[in-house]
C-alpha cells in the first residue's frame, strides 16, 4: 500500500527555506511513499462576506487533497515569533464552515518541521501551531520535530540542502514521521 503525505508549505515566498525543507524531505521518502508539495497559494484572505458566498476553489482543492491523502505534514516559518499570516488564514479557510477543521484534520498523522534565518529554529510558531491542530484533534506526532536555524547556511542559492547535519536530521524525521503514519493506516 502506498502512503501519500501532502507536506504543506507555510510561506508563499518563491525561495521559501520551509518549501526547500518540505521538497528535501519528499526526496528523502522510502519507498512505498509519496510525499506531494503544496503551497497556499491563491487562497484569499478570510473574509466571512466571501463565505457565505461559497468557499473559493483553491481552498476546495487543498482540502480535498489532504482529505485524501494518508497525512499531513507541514513546513512553518516563524515570523515575529509566532505562526505566519498565510499560514493560519489557509487553516482558518480549511477550517471553514465551522466544524470542518474537526472533520479534516480530526485523527489526521500531522508532523511538522521548520526553517527560519534566525538562531532560535521556529520553536515559538511550531508551539503555537501544537494549540491549533490541538484544537482540531489532529493525531500529532510528538516524536519528532525539526527545527532548521540560519537556513541561509543549510541551502544554497537554487533551494537545495547542502548540510550534511541537517540532511541526516530530516532523513531520521522523514523515517519516524513515515513509521508513525504506516502504524495509524495499519
Amino acid at each position: 500500500m502506498t502512503l501519500k503525505i501532502i507536506a504543506l508549505s507555510g510561506a508563499l515566498r518563491r525561495a521559501s527555506y520551509n518549501t526547500a525543507l518540505l521538497r528535501a524531505a519528499a526526496g528523502m521518502a522510502p519507498e512505498g511513499v509519496t510525499i506531494a508539495l503544496r503551497t497556499l497559494h491563491g487562497i484569499p484572505l478570510y473574509d466571512g462576506d466571501v463565505e457565505a458566498q461559497g468557499i473559493p476553489e483553491a481552498v476546495t482543492t487543498l482540502r480535498e487533497e489532504i482529505r485524501a491523502a494518508d497525512a499531513l505534514l507541514i513546513g512553518t516559518p516563524e515570523y515575529n515569533n509566532a505562526i505566519p499570516g498565510v499560514l493560519k488564514n489557509g487553516l482558518d479557510w480549511l477550517s471553514r464552515p465551522s466544524g470542518e477543521g474537526a472533520k479534516l484534520f480530526g485523527g489526521k498523522p500531522t508532523g511538522l518541521i521548520g526553517a527560519t534565518p534566525g538562531g532560535f529554529g521556529t520553536v515559538q510558531s511550531q508551539d503555537a501551531l501544537l494549540s491549533v491542530f490541538r484544537t482540531f484533534g489532529s493525531d500529532f506526532w510528538m516524536a519528532g520535530r525539526l527545527m532548521v536555524s540560519h537556513a541561509g547556511k543549510v541551502f544554497d542559492d537554487d533551494g537545495r540542502l547542502v548540510d550534511d547535519k541537517v540532511r541526516g536530521q530530516l532523513q531520521q524525521f522523514v523515517l519516524g514521521f513515515v513509521d508513525f503514519v504506516r502504524k495509524r493506516s495499519a
